[in-house]
């Protein structure tokens, strides 16, 4: 007996991808990926990879960017950048993990993690980040004096873009 499979239509890759995200966070995406599209011609190419590290004063191999490009199954245009970063955003820890891991960095639970301690767990535990990371994560960390705010970390990892201060 065949089964009637009417009414059902396969959903195209990626067409439902702007429902994942908040208006905000979609105009965040879309600066980034204008800022990434460097000739502006509406798609991302190796070449624009390669002049948006320069502008960042970071010199990438062509292997290096060429493998940054074939993370994508096809040609890189915004909803094609807004489903990848949907995807990587999607594939990180869960809050409660995250902030399993950060209260081992924060004994008394007062929400910060001094750099001191900070960039000693990120250079003997686990993946060991260098220098050049380290200096990256501090330039988009919120801080707070010379701590981090790893609440506001977690929501920076989790979800992108800037949040204001919890009272």
């Amino acid at each position: 007996m065949a089964s009637k499979t009417k009414g059902k239509k396969p959903q195209r890759s990626g067409s439902s991808v702007f429902a994942n995200f908040d208006q905000q966070q979609i105009q965040e995406f879309k600066e980034a990926f204008t800022i990434i599209d460097q000739d502006r011609d509406g798609f991302i190419s190796d070449k624009d990879l390669k002049d948006m590290w320069a502008s960042l004063g970071v010199i990438k191999d062509d292997a290096f960017l060429s493998d940054m490009i074939k993370e994508s199954t096809g040609p890189i245009n915004f909803t094609m950048f807004l489903t990848f970063m949907g995807d990587k955003l999607q594939n990180t820890d869960t809050d409660d993990v995250l902030q399993e891991a950060f209260k081992t960095l924060d004994p008394d639970l007062t929400g910060l993690i001094s750099t001191q301690n900070f960039t000693n767990a990120l250079t003997q535990l686990g993946d060991r980040f260098s220098k050049e990371e380290i200096k990256q994560m501090y330039d988009v960390a919120p801080m707070k004096g010379d701590a981090v705010d790893w609440k506001r970390f977690i929501k920076l990892i989790k979800y992108g873009g800037d949040f204001e201060e919890e009272s």
